[in-house]
């Protein structure tokens, strides 16, 4: 079997990701992403529905628990 030369090796835009000389600052590459965005601000209403949602599960499992022990 021979081997057949790879049709995609020139596309490549830099080097293997992680390589001692890849520093993210030429075309197409970024290691850092988005770095500067700033967080937004915390939705209350939002955590606090999920938060209650969490209690009213935890209080339907210990129930469902409760029930199966007695049995």
């Amino acid at each position: 079997m021979t081997e057949r030369p790879d049709p995609h090796a020139g596309e490549a835009a830099v080097g293997p990701h992680g390589a001692a000389d890849d520093h993210g600052d030429t075309h197409g590459h970024d290691d850092h992403a988005h770095g500067g965005e700033a967080l937004g601000p915390v939705d209350v209403q939002a955590w606090g529905a999920a938060l209650l949602g969490i209690v009213l599960g935890l209080v339907i499992m210990i129930a469902f628990i409760q029930a199966a022990t007695l049995l």
